[in-house]
């Protein structure tokens, strides 16, 4: 029986945890916030995110960080924003094993991929990014999901996999760190813009066309940036990009549909809550200009976002572009 720590008590965090406690695992969870803790240990559920799904109580959940000391893994399961504070709190335990982070975006103040941010701060430890099709609606309810750990070190990677894999989690192994993340950060942008689709009602034939040109966005950034490009035909590019572009669970889709809908964009992030793609819409445009990459659906997105863009007209100058191949 090994050691699972899981930093974080959203959704996905407790999915992780529970999915670890079937592994056989001994399992501990972190909260930086006291209420929180406190109301998981009496309830043995997040109501909110994860209706119906108990945590079991072998699990123990502490505001303490210090839980985390000698743990064969520790997984990072906070949104992206948070990453970086999470990492220097855990600067200080001893022991905490291989770092595993599945949180899909970028540290906003330097733009830079999250492992990145980790390797800076744990310049000693094997990090992981665990990433794919995985809603933690369904994680948590034991059906059957795939993902990727990427890793510089295929060591680790092939640890993570080993620990984490159930008859109802599959988890592979993969080197191109750069291009998972990648294609975990990125299609959270084209999913809100399928939301927008959604939310103009446009219809199955844009939303097709939507998906497709926005993974060939996601590959020339990714390329540029120095990931490989087959990288995103698997389940961290094309898988995670259409099950967040057409789930029900998809924070980023339902963001979009009510910017589609003409809902106020204060209004809808108060609605919703932690969206991944409207902070990495920001962040994919200072890339776009700094790797000098053409990216007209992610770049609409941005001004739509934080330009106030009129979400009709766009759709129009997007279709009335110049002609070119595909």
């Amino acid at each position: 029986m090994a050691k699972v720590t899981v930093l974080g008590t959203g959704g996905w965090g407790i999915a992780l945890a529970i999915s670890a406690f079937d592994a056989g695992h001994s399992v501990y969870m972190w909260s930086a916030f006291e209420d929180e803790v406190k109301h998981l240990n009496q309830t043995r559920q997040n109501e909110k995110l994860l209706t119906g799904v108990i945590i079991p109580p072998e699990i123990t959940i502490s505001d303490n960080i210090s839980v985390a000391e000698n743990s064969d893994i520790t997984i990072i399961a906070v949104p992206s924003v948070a990453v970086k504070n999470v990492v220097s709190l855990l600067k200080s335990v001893k022991n905490r094993g291989i770092v595993v982070n599945v949180a899909k975006g970028f540290e906003p103040e330097t733009n830079c991929r999250l492992s990145e941010v980790i390797s800076a701060n744990l310049p000693n430890d094997i990090v992981v990014i665990l990433s794919g099709p995985s809603h933690a609606e369904e994680v948590a309810r034991k059906i059957p999901t795939a993902l990727v750990a990427a890793s510089r070190s295929l060591v680790g990677a092939q640890i993570v996999q080993s620990m984490l894999s159930t008859e109802f989690l599959r988890v592979y192994t993969c080197d191109d760190i750069v291009g998972v993340e990648l294609g975990g950060a990125l299609k959270n942008v084209i999913a809100v813009c399928a939301g927008i689709c959604d939310g103009l009602k446009l219809g199955d034939n844009t939303k097709a066309a939507l998906i497709t040109r926005g993974l060939a966005e996601m590959t020339r950034l990714g390329v540029c940036m120095g990931a490989n490009e087959r990288t995103f035909s698997g389940l961290t590019g094309i898988g995670d990009l259409v099950v967040t572009c057409t789930s029900k669970h998809s924070r980023n889709n339902r963001f979009g549909n009510l910017v589609g809908s003409g809902t106020d964009i204060k209004e809808a992030l108060n609605i919703v809550g932690t969206v991944e793609g409207y902070f990495a819409a920001a962040i994919v445009h200072k890339l776009s200009e700094k790797y000098k990459v053409n990216l007209p659906l992610m770049e609409e997105c941005y001004h739509i976002l934080y330009n106030n863009r009129d979400v009709s007209s766009v759709v129009k100058s997007l279709m009335l572009r110049p002609m070119r191949m595909e």
